[in-house]
């Protein structure tokens, strides 16, 4: 039996159709546009248009780095401000990866568990106690991966009422998932906050909500003094990304709708996920309204009297098995649960449902 992975963190979406031609207009044309190492300035000043609306385009450009991926953005921003040392606080659940990014420029991660009962909800009580003298970033992601929890402009308000209280704390937000909702309102940017202190920084790319999957592009908003040594930075370590990703990123900016298809294109799936998953008593109680993924509490279906993170392991070798591959939840924080993702083909889905639906009953 031929494994179904629901695994990936990477969409079964064909290039926006806006790339092609995009990219092809400049082909003839040579030389090719010299990029500086902060990116195309079309393509910084779009940025600003969209995430930056309060600002003249030519002044919030200078706010953007454009980087190769969005790993590479975490990494120099975390590089450019982590001492030796210096902790890391992150909210979990949350992405396996930003482990070892934050050991590699020299942090030291201290998870902070959010709790499935309130929805993920943000503890300020709990925050405030884990910030010391030593934390230098707090880390979250919106819309969560894996939970697919968004958090609202007076949450996040909220949030940074706490986090000004530290003037020597960063607050670091990845947003890569921010265009793939299923609610109401749109995923608030923490670029939308006021931000006197000069401590907000902000991660995104374009393999998620824009479909751009093997372009390797995404981009990184600080304040001057982080975004300049974030620049210099990959400028002695790499350069400007390609300029044709450089291209393709500006397309789907400039159509505006490719978030909205995606969306459109995942529903059905969507909603064959969470239907199954509604038939297991308390796997989901709270729909998530963001990103592609399911977070499924499957602790009733764990083998007794193993440790957690073993009984965890278990099952999803048992889910393995049965012909679904699954991200366990113990490396997002939270074993027992896993990561389900519905942005594989239709027919893919249904057969995996259907495997799963053998073991979890």
């Amino acid at each position: 039996m031929t494994p179904i992975s629901l695994a990936s963190g990477y969409g079964s979406f064909p290039a926006p159709a806006v790339v092609a031609p995009a990219v092809a207009r400049q082909l003839p044309r040579a030389p090719w546009p010299a990029s500086p190492t902060e990116g195309l300035a079309e393509l910084r000043a779009a940025l600003a248009s969209r995430y930056l609306p309060h600002l003249p385009a030519s002044g919030g450009a200078d706010a953007f780095l454009v980087t190769p991926g969005t790993k590479a953005a975490l990494f120099l921003a975390l590089s450019s401000v982590l001492q030796s040392g210096d902790e890391v606080v992150l909210l979990t659940p949350n992405w396996f990866g930003f482990a070892e990014l934050v050991r590699r420029a020299g942090g030291h991660l201290r998870e902070l568990p959010l709790s499935p009962a309130d929805n993920y909800a943000l503890p300020l009580d709990a925050i405030a106690a884990a910030l010391t003298p030593r934390t230098r970033v707090l880390l979250f992601s919106n819309p969560n991966n894996p939970t697919g929890r968004i958090y609202t402009p007076p949450e996040l308000k909220a949030l940074l009422a706490l986090t000004r209280r530290f003037p020597a704390l960063f607050v670091l937000a990845d947003e890569i998932y921010d265009g793939i909702l299923f609610g109401p309102e749109s995923v608030p940017s923490l670029l939308s906050f006021p931000d006197p202190g000069h401590r907000h920084l902000v991660v995104n790319g374009f393999s998620k909500s824009h479909a751009l999957v093997g372009w390797n592009i995404g981009w990184l908003a600080a304040p001057q003094a982080v975004r300049r040594a974030s620049a210099a930075r990959l400028f002695a370590t790499g350069g400007a990304v390609a300029v044709p990703s450089q291209l393709a990123a500006l397309a789907v900016l400039q159509d505006g709708n490719i978030g909205v298809d995606l969306c459109r294109q995942l529903l059905p799936n969507r909603q064959r996920l969470l239907g199954f998953l509604a038939t297991l008593p308390g796997a989901l109680p709270h729909p998530p309204l963001g990103t592609y993924y399911a977070f499924p509490d499957l602790r009733a279906f764990l083998t007794p009297n193993l440790p957690l993170p073993e009984a965890s392991a278990d099952l999803v070798a048992r889910l393995l098995a049965a012909g679904v591959e699954v991200v366990d939840g113990a490396t997002c924080g939270a074993p027992g649960f896993v990561r389900m993702s519905y942005a594989v083909p239709e027919p893919d889905l249904q057969e995996a449902v259907r495997r799963l639906g053998a073991v979890l009953r």
